[in-house]
């Protein structure tokens, strides 16, 4: 159990002083835990086991791990914690966003961002207000602080269970059979959606379908994709250090990427010029490729995806960006988000550049469509 502000001040105190003296303290090779409860027991020789054993969780907590919000990690239906600042931590069990009864003080709230940051290996501060990484369990953190966080720094943590997810987990049996067929065609695709829809769950049981034998270059801005595949390749943005230099983008990773004899690219998102370079690459054999947009539906994605390219490139014109996208991409799949659970919910065909219409549903409200399989010896988008 973590001591929080609302336990007894006398507690807290010590948690404050034991943490202080564990900090400066020379450790040597002893267990933090076995030093830090040494530092509780000459302080507080009579405090009671369970009160102990309290004290001592919470300076190990401070120490190594997330603070009070360790807590919050132990249950497994939290699947994102949110912290606004000095206050009350919010969190998402279930599909509900809900308060806890964890509460941060300024000065506990400025040690967590430091130990959120420091292991990314990014900074955040006044000149560099905001920064993205990954914990060492993989779960996705986002940290913003003042000037742009007006009420304090911002900790958003979305949390990546232990479970891996297949296929069925997230598509009725049809639909997942299409989608399995899809991925063993070779099929372009890119999963669309909206925040924590399931974008990347999806994409992880989209390219742990591709058979045995096939090299994936996986590339992210934060890894956080989970593939069960016995070859994967992963690539991880990174950010400027602390003289502005060093940047390794996205855009510069899936270039990379077609020098690593993939047989198949798979880049967690396209946000930006990237796409330009991704689209590229599927029109260079790279056939089977996978990745996710942020988009309220298909039509939505392909509309994003050509202004990428026109953002990447801006001497082409707009039907020729459009052309592009729709002779690379064969398939758009759009994964809903309905309380706690996440599911695919359409999945289009993107006909050839020129065709009227230019996509082909094949699922609609998570159904399969009569006529949804490709002609004989064809393929879908081709």
């Amino acid at each position: 159990m973590t001591v929080t502000g609302a336990r007894v001040d006398g507690l807290a105190a010590l948690v404050d002083a034991v943490h202080a003296e564990v900090l400066d303290a020379d450790r040597g090779r002893r267990p933090l835990e076995e030093i830090v409860a040494d530092s509780v027991a000459r302080r507080e020789p009579l405090l009671g086991a369970d009160r102990r054993a309290e004290v001592v969780d919470a300076v190990v907590a401070r120490v190594s791990g997330l603070g009070p919000l360790e807590a919050l990690f132990d249950d497994p239906a939290v699947t994102e914690v949110m912290v606004n600042g000095p206050g009350p931590v919010f969190v998402e069990r279930g599909g509900r966003v809900e308060a806890t009864p964890v509460r941060l003080g300024g000065e506990e709230l400025d040690r967590l961002v430091e130990r959120v940051v420091a292991p990314t290996g990014r900074r955040v501060d006044r000149s560099s207000p905001w920064a993205d990484g990954r914990l060492h369990d993989g779960s996705r953190v986002n940290v913003v602080v003042p000037p742009i966080a007006l009420d304090g720094p911002y900790v958003t943590i979305r949390r990546f269970g232990d479970r891996s997810f297949g296929i069925d987990d997230l598509a009725d049996p049809p639909v997942a059979e299409l989608l399995r067929r899809m991925v063993a065609d070779r099929c372009n695709v890119v999963v669309t959606g909206a925040t924590g829809s399931g974008k990347t769950t999806l994409l992880g049981a989209l390219a742990s379908a591709v058979p045995d034998g096939e090299r994936l270059v996986v590339v992210e801005d934060a890894a956080e994709v989970r593939i069960a595949s016995g070859h994967v390749v992963r690539l991880e943005a990174r950010p400027p250090n602390c003289e502005g230099v060093g940047t390794v983008d996205v855009r510069d990773l899936v270039r990379n990427a077609l020098r690593m004899r993939p047989d198949r690219i798979v880049v967690g998102e396209v946000r930006g010029a990237e796409a330009f370079d991704m689209l590229q690459a599927l029109n260079t054999g790279h056939d089977g490729s996978l990745s996710t947009c942020h988009a309220n539906g298909p039509g939505d994605a392909l509309r994003r995806l050509a202004t990428m390219v026109l953002l990447a490139a801006g001497g082409l014109s707009a039907s020729v960006a459009e052309s592009m996208v729709a002779g690379s991409v064969d398939a758009l799949v759009h994964v809903s988000r309905r309380g706690s659970s996440r599911t695919v919910t359409e999945v289009v065909e993107v006909r050839p550049p020129g065709a009227e219409p230019a996509v082909r549903p094949l699922v609609e409200r998570g159904r399969v469509l009569a006529g949804s399989a490709p002609a004989a010896g064809g393929r879908w988008g081709r």
